[in-house]
């Protein structure tokens, strides 16, 4: 891999982390939907965009996508889709979840990164736990949340490069 591709790609990851930082998780502004009934987070730098676009609530499937900009062209490099669902209702609701998974979150992105092998606990009562495989240019993984020893929520997804 030659110097300047090596650059790219680093610089595409640190990337993704702030938009993903600044967006869903740092209460980013909503953007006009892109589909009927999506909710749309954006998030943009020079030489880059970002857009996480997604459908429902407590069960609910999105993808996200990083462009890089050269002047008025916009090519598409990186994509994650994602399908989430809170599994046991009785005991966790969307509110709780999504609160839980913004803090994890924002702790995940302060350490400079996005992909698993994280663990965060909140008090005694939730613990939130990311797995994954790969790095930014190819991966999946899970991320899940448990309360009183009870999964209630988890998180699939996968993604990477785009290329032509």
């Amino acid at each position: 891999m030659q110097n300047t591709e090596k650059e790219h790609l680093a610089a595409l990851e640190a990337f993704i982390v702030r938009a993903k930082a600044a967006s869903y998780v740092g209460g980013g502004a909503k953007a006009e939907s892109t589909r009927a009934g999506s909710h749309d987070v954006t998030y943009a730098e020079p030489g880059w965009e970002y857009r996480d676009s997604y459908f429902g609530g407590t069960d609910f499937v999105g993808q996200e996508v990083v462009w890089h900009v050269v002047g008025d062209i916009r090519t598409p490099v990186w994509a994650m889709n994602y399908y989430g669902r809170v599994l046991r209702d009785d005991l966790f609701d969307a509110a709780t979840g999504g609160r839980v998974i913004q803090e994890a979150l924002s702790a995940l992105y302060r350490e400079g990164r996005f992909l698993g092998g994280f663990r965060w606990q909140d008090g005694d009562e939730h613990l939130y736990e990311d797995t994954s495989t790969g790095d930014h240019r190819m991966f999946t993984g899970r991320e899940r949340i448990v309360k009183d020893d009870t999964e209630v929520y988890t998180l699939d997804y996968h993604g990477g490069l785009i290329r032509e």
